[in-house]
C-alpha cells in the first residue's frame, strides 16, 4: 500500500461537475493498492497517517498531528501511484490490485481512518475519473509504502 499525503489548508474532489468531497486545513491522502496488501497494512498506515507530526506547533514546527489539530482528510484512489516506468515510455499498471481486491482494501482503509481519527473521512469514487483540488500547504508532501516502513 502506497500513499501520498498532502498537507492542505484546503481540497476537494469533483466527479462530473458534482463536489462530492471538500475539506479545509488536514490531509489529502492519494492511496494505491497492491494485491499483496493486508489487514496488517491498513492498521498501520492508518495510525502512521493519523499520528503523523506534519502540522506546525505555536512556534512553526511541525510537532503536531492529524489528531492534534482536528484536521479533516480525503482519500482518493490511485492506482497510478503503482506505476512501473522501467520500459519505454507507456507506463505499466500491472502492480496495482484489480478492483474486486482494492475496492474491499480501499474501503477498509477509509474506515480504519475514520476509527483512528474519531471522525468522518471524505473520499472520492474508486474508478471514477475525479477532477481533485488543493491547495497544498508548506508545500509538505510526504510518501509512505507500507511494504519499505521507513
Amino acid at each position: 500500500m502506497k500513499a501520498v499525503i498532502q498537507r492542505v489548508s484546503k481540497a476537494s474532489v469533483t466527479i462530473e461537475s458534482e463536489k462530492v468531497a471538500n475539506i479545509n486545513n488536514g490531509l489529502l491522502i492519494l492511496l494505491g493498492i497492491v494485491e499483496e496488501d493486508t489487514n496488517e497494512d491498513i492498521t498501520w498506515l492508518s495510525k502512521k497517517i493519523a499520528n503523523l507530526r506534519i502540522f506546525g506547533d505555536q512556534n512553526g514546527v511541525m510537532n503536531k498531528s492529524l489528531l492534534d489539530i482536528d484536521g479533516e482528510a480525503i482519500v482518493v484512489s490511485q492506482f497510478t501511484l503503482h506505476a512501473s516506468t522501467k520500459k519505454g515510455n507507456r507506463p505499466s499498471y500491472i502492480k496495482a490490485a484489480k478492483p474486486n481486491i482494492a475496492i474491499p482494501l480501499y474501503e477498509s482503509f477509509v474506515t480504519q481512518l475514520e476509527k483512528d481519527l474519531n471522525k468522518k473521512v471524505q473520499t472520492g469514487q474508486f474508478g471514477a475519473d475525479m477532477k481533485v483540488e488543493l491547495l497544498n500547504d508548506g508545500p509538505v508532501t510526504i510518501i509512505i509504502d507500507t511494504k519499505n516502513k521507513e
